[in-house]
């Protein structure tokens, strides 16, 4: 019997290189029906992407670009798949069947795929709203609760090329005697266009400026612009940062002494003594990044991290209803800012209901803020200390911060705030851990931010995706 089964042949599918086929004539027979690629193609045509179109030439004349709705549609598929490199990208439609549908079959090149990212900064940010759109038509945008908190993403930039004023100086005026040596090699000294001197060392007040700086990081966020290639560009972009800020710092404190001067209490007396003079330094104080000017060294649980502070905004099924960068270490001051976030982008997707219950950690919280939106017909629950506090934070007694312990004590505000943690921590292990994506490839605020919230409109249409797939299985 054994010698029997031995001479038996042996029985494998065959492996023919050499056997021509002929591929379906039409791609959309090239996947199953159920493919992620369909679910991409669908969302895109529901989308108004009026904003991609209104920068091409209307007479048609000059060289044809690649159709926008095929890029956009290229650049969520591929998100979705955690390919968010360029070359990538264009490696991809030559090599990956879903792709080249997406593509009908051409293959645009990194570089097409890199300008088109560029050139339409501001509007594949706003794909976020369109895909957002998508899932409330399905049922997904539900915000009966939301959830928000904040994670620290490592930007693209080198923590040891963060530099103070002085070693930016010093490169730049290096920089600067080298080119003059290199042209005075070429065309002599006499040529009356010498660089003038570029710099010169010789020459509660915590609210006041704390407001201040908000104020020019909301100024910064509104007016982002791409992050220079060149060194010597970032390092003027850094110099300039850097000289704004103390700028700044300088007139808040003007403006807070003045009102000391001059302020009087409901009574119509003084405040009391003037503070001591604000006495400027010499040259702006603190580092800056010179690969990515805009990001920052944040202080997370593993240590400080050179990026940015992403925040989400999301509801019970992990959707996420916003999504916004920040370049503050701490999450406080952004409870109200997220909410607001959450509320515009809701009413942009045609969603009529608004939050009725707002979580998030201690580290959130703002009374002043709270109190703003808790008027706006959104209740908030945060905890006053985080779960690492064993006792109250001194002086934080009485008033709303008992009445918030009281409540978060009952079973009822207990239980509501317990599902905070698997509403939205998931969301961030998923993207940074389980997608790969736990640090940004772009430069510079603006691009990060389109990068953040493609990043979340992907997840959001694999969240509707896998919905979908239930639903057909029922």
């Amino acid at each position: 019997m054994g010698s029997d089964n031995l001479s038996m042949p042996q029985n494998f599918i065959e492996c023919s290189r050499e056997q021509v086929f002929l591929m379906p004539p039409d791609v959309r027979d090239w996947l199953p029906e159920n493919h992620l690629v369909w679910l991409v193609l669908d969302a895109v045509e529901e989308m108004d992407l009026a904003a991609f179109y209104v920068g091409y030439r209307q007479d048609g004349h000059g060289r044809p670009a690649y159709e926008p709705s095929m890029m956009v549609a290229l650049l969520l598929y591929a998100y979705a798949r955690g390919q968010r490199s360029s070359r990538g990208i264009e490696r991809d439609c030559l090599d990956d069947v879903a792709f080249r549908v997406i593509a009908a079959n051409q293959r645009p090149d990194h570089s097409a795929i890199a300008r088109f990212v560029e050139r339409h900064e501001d509007a594949l940010a706003g794909v976020f709203s369109g895909v957002l759109a998508v899932c409330a038509k399905a049922g997904l945008v539900k915000v009966g609760v939301i959830a928000i908190d904040g994670t620290k993403v490592p930007a693209t930039a080198n923590r040891d090329q963060t530099l103070d004023y002085e070693q930016i100086a010093r490169e730049i005026l290096a920089e600067a005697k080298a080119v003059d040596a290199a042209e005075d090699e070429l065309y002599g000294k006499a040529r009356g266009d010498e660089l003038p001197a570029e710099f010169s060392t010789a020459h509660g007040r915590r609210g006041w400026l704390r407001e201040a700086k908000r104020q020019l990081d909301r100024e910064r966020a509104a007016k982002a612009r791409p992050v220079p290639r060149s060194r010597q560009k970032r390092l003027k972009e850094a110099k300039r940062q850097l000289e704004a800020e103390l700028a700044v710092e300088c007139r808040a404190n003007a403006e807070y002494e003045h009102y000391r001067a001059h302020a009087r209490d409901s009574r119509g007396r003084r405040l009391g003594a003037r503070p001591k003079p604000f006495e400027p330094p010499a040259t702006p104080a603190g580092p800056i990044n010179v690969t990515d000017p805009d990001s920052r060294l944040l202080k997370s649980p593993r240590g400080f991290v050179q990026g940015y502070n992403a925040q989400l905004v999301t509801n019970e099924g992990q959707i996420v209803i916003a999504a916004e960068i920040t370049v503050d270490s701490p999450d406080f001051g952004h409870l109200e800012p997220m909410v607001t976030a959450a509320e515009r982008e809701l009413a942009a997707a045609g969603v009529r209901e608004t939050p009725g219950v707002a979580l998030a950690d201690s580290g959130y919280w703002h009374k002043e803020q709270m109190q703003s939106i808790i008027n706006g017909g959104t209740q908030v629950l945060i905890p006053p200390e985080s779960v690492k506090r064993e006792a109250a934070r001194p002086g934080w007694q009485g008033g709303l911060y008992d009445h918030m312990r009281r409540v978060l004590d009952t079973d009822y505000g207990g239980g509501l705030y317990r599902k905070r943690q698997g509403m939205i921590e998931p969301v961030f292990a998923q993207t940074k851990s389980n997608r790969g994506m736990g640090r940004f490839r772009r430069r510079g605020r603006s691009a990060v931010r389109t990068e953040w919230r493609l990043i979340n409109a992907t997840h959001n249409i694999l969240k509707l995706h896998k919905h979908q797939l239930v639903l057909a299985a029922a």
